[in-house]
């Protein structure tokens, strides 16, 4: 018994001291690391989101938040590991208020949460919805000496929109970039692109859309001064 007692105290004794020194380097190496502080900037994350329900605003909400940890660790933390999460399970369309403290907030292992601003976030959210608008191109330039625009189509001529409820039916129609019809006589076609002025509200499927310009040279009638 007191054989093998000291063949596993001794055996690789010089392996065995090396990772006894190892350890204690790095034991001694947190342990004496000086605390630090940070703040952070870091957005505001959903988590399980209702289906069906948007939130109505263009601007992701920030919150600061101050940690405390090692030195070395806050200097080596990628920001990208801070996470501040909000919990929608079960929202509805309207107003909500939420408190966020420590338990919003997820830090790698060894630093701690000291502060979290502003500590209450109101958020809205309002039904998705999706509709059909026509679309309105939109023309410039000038035309050839004694013609003159006869007609103006686009393809498709409906585009769906897709937004909160409130946006979407804000939005009466979506207007083409400008298609410049400088020196057409006859017939020319146009690829382009559709614009929404509302930025919450975005275009279903959205693709090039070709408007055909028809231009036609104006005759005077007999007898005409």
């Amino acid at each position: 018994m007191i054989k093998r007692l000291r063949h596993l105290i001794f055996d690789y004794i010089g392996l065995k001291l090396l990772a006894l020194l190892i350890a204690f380097l790095m034991w001694y190496g947190v342990a004496h690391d000086p605390e630090s502080e940070v703040s952070l900037q870091v957005p505001v994350e959903f988590s399980r989101p209702p289906q069906g329900l948007d939130y109505t605003s263009d601007v992701t909400p920030q919150v600061q938040i101050r940690l405390r940890g090692p030195a070395r660790i806050l200097r080596d933390m990628p920001q990208e590991s801070v996470h501040a999460t909000v919990d929608l399970q079960g929202v509805a369309p309207g107003e909500h208020t939420y408190d966020l403290d420590n338990s919003n907030i997820r830090v790698p292992h060894g630093v701690e949460v000291m502060q979290v601003t502003p500590n209450r976030l109101r958020l809205v959210f309002d039904t998705r919805m999706t509709r059909q608008v026509p679309v309105i191109p939109r023309v410039v330039g000038i035309l050839p000496p004694g013609y003159r625009i006869e007609t103006v189509t686009a393809s498709p001529a409906m585009v769906t929109i897709i937004g909160p409820a409130r946006h979407v039916n804000a939005v009466e129609r979506a207007v083409t970039d400008a298609v410049d019809v400088t020196g057409v006589a006859g017939k020319a076609s146009f690829q382009t692109s559709v614009y929404l002025p509302d930025s919450l509200v975005h275009i279903s499927g959205s693709g090039p859309v070709r408007v055909l310009v028809t231009t036609q040279k104006v005759t005077s009638r007999p007898g005409a001064q």
